[in-house]
């Protein structure tokens, strides 16, 4: 392929990625160009499959547009991709990186969920959404991010994935539920803790919630623990900015927590302080772990 025309390519996804994921692009723009580049690719792929589920359009033609993504995908498969930017700078990154098919299946599974949406019972079918629609890009990125690894961290990416999901989900209650009408909030936690959709939808902030809210928190912030034991299993090249996107997630959930909770009428957001705090202090304890050795 042409040099200047991949060049391109990746520049279409970077732009992709840079528009709609200020955190992810900030902790994986760290990574050496050649990764960086296969990271954009990756997530411009799944962010076109999100918007063919998330889009303003009727249903018909969102499963129409996941069915025609699903087409292509097959083509790709079979080495008869589209002549496209996101395929050609795919069809690098698999050129280069041991990569495996399967987890992008996974993820269009995920949209297709998407458009049949109905709440999740308990935990465990939110965990299992959540694998489908964010665990695959951590099994997507493995090879970029591990290319070296002697152990196997599929599940320490799967873990990862589905941590970022439930943040997400735990950021966006209020979006989600106003303008996608999804409530994420598993059924039986719901009735746990007391707290209905009828109080859902009028924003209500009462302990009930709170404690509802948390336990949720705690368990993303729980695999975001487990995920840091594995860290040191990545390649040299991409621990600190895989351990900066983890950072950056988890202060979302703090960010929720200094707005009181507010879910339903604000934009909770990392500031620019906390991000250059949060980066400063995985940088400064990576030179402290490399002087160590």
């Amino acid at each position: 392929m042409d040099t200047e025309q991949l060049q391109a390519d990746f520049v279409y996804c970077e732009a992709i990625i840079k528009r709609h994921s200020k955190s992810f692009y900030y902790a994986f723009s760290q990574l050496p160009p050649q990764k960086a580049n296969a990271v954009y690719a990756i997530y411009a792929f799944c962010r076109t499959a999100d918007e063919c589920a998330d889009s303003n359009r009727r249903p018909e033609q969102k499963l129409a547009s996941l069915r025609q993504l699903k087409k292509e995908l097959d083509l790709f498969r079979d080495r008869s991709e589209a002549d496209r930017p996101l395929w050609r700078a795919l069809r690098h990154v698999f050129s280069e990186y041991e990569m495996d098919i399967g987890p992008f299946y996974d993820q269009l599974t995920g949209q297709f969920m998407d458009l049949s949406f109905s709440s999740p019972k308990n935990m465990h079918a939110l965990e299992r959404y959540s694998y489908y629609v964010a665990g695959s890009v951590g099994l997507m990125l493995l090879p970029v991010l591990a290319s070296n690894a002697a152990a196997d961290l599929r599940p320490s990416a799967i873990k990862l994935g589905i941590a970022m999901q439930i943040t997400n989900i735990l950021r966006d209650v209020g979006e989600d539920l106003h303008q996608k009408q999804r409530i994420y909030l598993p059924e039986e936690e719901l009735e746990r803790f007391r707290y209905t959709p009828a109080d859902l939808r009028q924003g209500l902030i009462n302990e009930n919630f709170v404690q509802l809210w948390e336990s949720l928190a705690q368990r993303a912030e729980g695999l975001y623990d487990q995920i840091h034991g594995s860290l040191d299993l990545y390649d040299a090249d991409s621990k600190m900015p895989l351990a900066l996107s983890v950072g950056l997630y988890r202060a979302i959930l703090d960010a929720v927590r200094n707005n009181e909770y507010d879910c339903f009428s604000k934009r909770n957001y990392v500031a620019k302080e906390a991000i250059a705090k949060i980066s400063a202090s995985i940088v400064n304890g990576s030179s402290m772990a490399e002087r160590c050795v």
